[in-house]
């Protein structure tokens, strides 16, 4: 793949020269799934050493992000053989008593609601007042951003039927909306900052707004926006991940990956166009295949161009990031003797990404399908 002055080389890693080919593919699912199947203890996975930090306060990680409630619902969306309804009953408890990072918080990803949600949408029953009364009390969460922000309560709300929770919350967050600058000012860990990608910033609230605006108006407002941020060579584009700062990242979180994966049907055709063969040219990402800052969620970009273009060239090269990011899983597992159990950052997220590949299906998992 080739350099470029608009990311930084050294987080990817050459695309492998394997082909598509489905019966791998299938293969490859089904032995994700089924290991992770044999995995599960007690209503817990093993914590994968790469996930490993001191900001973690439990061993039987529970949330969305990196815990069991992420597993649960991927493992709900690839069928398994699991019974997933006392599983999700038993994590829904220990998050309670064991909350991830020390604090009972009610973020999507790594606190009560994304828990609360999964468990209900896998059948417990009794929870609906509990994850109405946490998306309640995230509307005003100062994050202004998709993971632990009210963006993404507001998608919460709109799964679970709380439709008026939903457009009370979506109201405030337009609200926060800065006109001089274009985007949200996030405070995450005590610090404020203006995020421009999908997991933090711009990219993941706008998306958090659709139906509450049309696409006409969220497309009129944020084109003068991503423009004036976005960094173009050669008809290639990247965004920096605060405005001002070193173009470094190719990724899901953060650049053009996952503002053309979240924002493709909203986008100017130049800057969803040079967003996506930026991906492909920076290659797959070197730190795994997963979703959030791996080869897969990467690859989503891919299907989104596609979906947008209907030029099957995406869909091809989409097809052959699948590939790569399974022959990372299968890397990965080699190196640390057993799975790489997470939505966020694992094995799983690779799964996923390569059966929408098998279909074509662009919806990113949790922010656009659940």
């Amino acid at each position: 793949m080739a350099d470029s002055a608009l990311y930084d080389a050294s987080r990817h890693e050459p695309l492998t020269e394997r082909e598509w080919d489905e019966d791998v593919v299938n293969a490859r699912i089904a032995a994700i799934v089924a290991d992770a199947g044999v995995a599960v203890d007690d209503a817990a996975w093993p914590i994968h050493p790469r996930d490993e930090g001191d900001d973690l306060k439990t061993e039987q990680l529970t949330t969305l992000y990196l815990g069991a409630a992420g597993m649960i619902w991927a493992l709900h969306r690839l069928g398994t053989s699991l019974d997933l309804t006392p599983l999700a009953a038993e994590v829904v408890r220990r998050y309670h008593q064991a909350p991830d990072f020390g604090e009972d918080v009610p973020d999507l990803h790594f606190g009560a609601t994304g828990v609360l949600l999964v468990a209900h949408l896998v059948g417990v029953q009794g929870l609906e007042d509990r994850l109405r009364a946490r998306i309640r009390g995230n509307v005003r969460n100062e994050a202004w951003e998709l993971m632990s922000g009210s963006p993404g309560t507001i998608l919460a709300a709109r799964v679970a039927g709380m439709d008026a929770e939903a457009a009370e919350s979506a109201a405030v967050l337009e609200a926060e909306w800065d006109d001089e600058t274009g985007l949200w000012t996030q405070t995450l860990g005590g610090k404020p900052a203006q995020y421009i990608g999908a997991a933090h910033g711009l990219a993941g609230n706008v998306h958090a707004l659709r139906g509450f605006r049309s696409d006409a108006e969220l497309r009129e407002r944020i084109e003068p926006i991503l423009r004036r941020y976005a960094q173009v060579a050669d008809g290639l584009v990247n965004w920096p991940e605060v405005p001002g700062d070193t173009l470094t990242r190719v990724q899901w979180c953060h650049g053009a990956a996952g503002i053309v994966a979240t924002l493709a049907d909203l986008m100017p055709s130049d800057l969803l166009l040079g967003g996506a063969e930026l991906t492909w040219r920076a290659g797959p990402v070197a730190r795994g295949g997963g979703l959030c800052h791996g080869t897969a969620g990467n690859g989503y970009a891919f299907l989104k161009a596609h979906a947008v273009t209907g030029d099957d060239v995406w869909l091809h090269r989409a097809r052959r990031f699948a590939m790569h990011a399974l022959d990372q899983v299968e890397a990965e597992r080699t190196v640390v003797g057993r799975g790489w159990y997470s939505l966020f950052t694992g094995d799983i997220g690779a799964a996923l990404f390569a059966r929408s590949c098998l279909t074509g299906d662009a919806r990113f998992p949790t922010m656009d399908v659940w």
